[in-house]
């Protein structure tokens, strides 16, 4: 029997109804067959209503911050959401968005927040171009190989995925210092969304 199709629109519904991270909602409709209903309830059984009621409220709160380079031709603004105004003003909230501003100031390849975000189209061309790269390899392994290569390439475009430039050493990317971030406060952290500004580009 072969695994259903998971299309990005069921995984961000089911994200949108439980706050649950996308490889969790994804696993969990691979699971019940592409039924939202029982991936809520699978959730609820592996995650715990604490965890889902936390991730599901709405981030309504946050901050913009801005980093701009010091030579003057590099500027990023990142909105970073959160549950209350209180964790809002919080020291290490606001720090976090400020590094988060300045890791995509220093990543000019960075085109979305989170994989949901990529259109199908952009992965479909991309895993083309992949697929014709490897056609002088073996058949059997072309469709791993490009499977692989359309991972590196969303670990490039990917905020959440990448490793931030400040921890090269630990290797701890935006979404593990985002979800920490969310631990310690005990509410649902979002980035929203950024925009980033190049002289010239």
């Amino acid at each position: 029997m072969t695994a259903p199709t998971i299309s990005a629109k069921q995984v961000k519904e089911l994200r949108d109804r439980t706050g649950a991270g996308m490889m969790e909602c994804k696993k969990a409709l691979e699971e019940n067959g592409g039924d939202i209903d029982a991936s809520v309830e699978y959730l609820r059984v592996r995650l715990g209503d604490k965890a889902l009621k936390m991730g599901g409220r709405e981030a309504t709160e946050g901050t913009v911050a801005s980093y701009i380079h010091s030579n003057g031709k590099v500027g990023v603004l990142v909105e970073v959401d959160c549950n209350t105004d209180f964790v809002a003003r919080n020291e290490d909230f606001q720090s976090f968005a400020r590094e988060v501003a300045m890791h995509v100031a220093a990543s000019p390849g960075v085109l979305y927040v989170s994989e949901d975000e990529i259109p199908q189209e952009a992965k479909d061309a991309e895993l083309r171009v992949f697929e014709q790269q490897a056609a002088d390899k073996p058949e059997h392994i072309r469709p791993k190989i490009a499977e692989g290569k359309l991972k590196a390439w969303m670990e490039e475009v990917v905020l959440l995925n990448q490793v931030h430039v400040r921890h090269l050493e630990d290797k701890k990317t935006i979404e593990q210092l985002r979800a920490e971030l969310s631990g310690t406060m005990g509410e649902n952290v979002v980035i929203r969304r950024f925009a980033r500004f190049a002289v010239g580009a």
